[in-house]
């Protein structure tokens, strides 16, 4: 299932893309084109505007409360999301795009040292060039996913 997300749910969005859904945000979208890219690319409209969803053949969901955790909880029940283990943290929280295992060596000096020095998988997204490692800020947000969901 793939989504795009209006300017007012960015933690959503990130949220999504950390559980592996193809989400597409991107601050200050216009409305119109918002509802190209889900007609065009068959995504859901997650939104908090009621007047998106009133246009005719746009497939959303109205986005109740303004907390995100919430949020989220509406999205996984309301659509039924099957949340696959194997694809959580398989997207860049920051531009959607898969991320890729990369040789520790490789990243060196892009990390502080003590992360270098502890940690020995590290991934990275080919397009925005971010770094990811398994710290303890994922165990946080495991923990916030299995409070939520």
């Amino acid at each position: 299932m793939k989504f795009i997300v209006d300017d007012m749910l960015g933690k959503l969005a990130k949220r999504l893309r950390m559980l592996g859904f193809d989400t597409v945000f991107n601050f200050g979208i216009p409305d119109r084109e918002l509802l190209k890219i889900s007609r065009d690319e068959d995504r859901i409209l997650l939104t908090r505007d009621t007047a998106l969803l009133k246009v005719r053949g746009v497939k959303g969901l109205f986005i109740k409360s303004t907390e995100f955790k919430s949020q989220l909880k509406q999205v996984v029940n309301d659509l039924k999301l099957k949340i696959e283990k194997k694809n959580v943290f398989s997207r860049c929280a920051e531009c959607n795009t898969p991320v890729e295992e990369i040789e520790k060596e490789k990243i060196k000096d892009k990390v502080p040292e003590y992360i270098f020095k502890t940690h020995e998988k590290f991934y990275h997204c080919p397009s925005c060039k971010r770094i990811y490692w398994k710290g303890t800020h994922i165990d946080k947000l495991e923990k916030e996913f299995k409070e939520v969901l």
